[in-house]
């Protein structure tokens, strides 16, 4: 299981980015994937998806003698990244977060009721 807990820097989130748009890729599939956004040689785009495996967002297998990375789900990764910042900043209070949002008309009270039967509907869900 995926278990990182570390913040991941500019350069991680870029090849996190290309591991969720292409699935499961090579060093050398992520360095030509960002070549025109940033350029890097074979070794660092291998140093970071190691660095990415010890924090946990990432892990490879082995197709013959190549490493082939695949990162940890895009929704698991926000979710842990939206965690750290309600522990941060609301004590870990979902509720003050969401007050807050809604009163700075980041989200409205029609998108928290629409959120609210989503999360209704998953929960009964996964109770059957």
């Amino acid at each position: 299981m995926f278990g990182g807990k570390k913040n991941l820097s500019n350069l991680e989130h870029l090849v996190m980015d290309v591991l969720w748009k292409r699935g499961p890729s090579s060093s050398e599939d992520v360095r030509l994937a960002l070549e025109k956004r940033h350029f890097m040689k074979e070794s660092t785009a291998r140093t970071i998806l190691k660095r990415l495996e010890e924090k946990g967002y990432v892990r490879h297998h082995l197709e013959g003698r190549t490493n082939i990375y695949s990162g940890e789900p895009r929704a698991n990764v926000a979710a842990r990244a939206v965690q750290r910042l309600i522990d941060r900043l609301y004590g870990g209070s979902v509720e003050e977060l969401l007050v807050g949002m809604v009163d700075n008309e980041v989200v409205d009270s029609t998108e928290l009721a629409t959120l609210a039967r989503k999360i209704a509907r998953r929960k009964a869900a996964k109770e059957s």
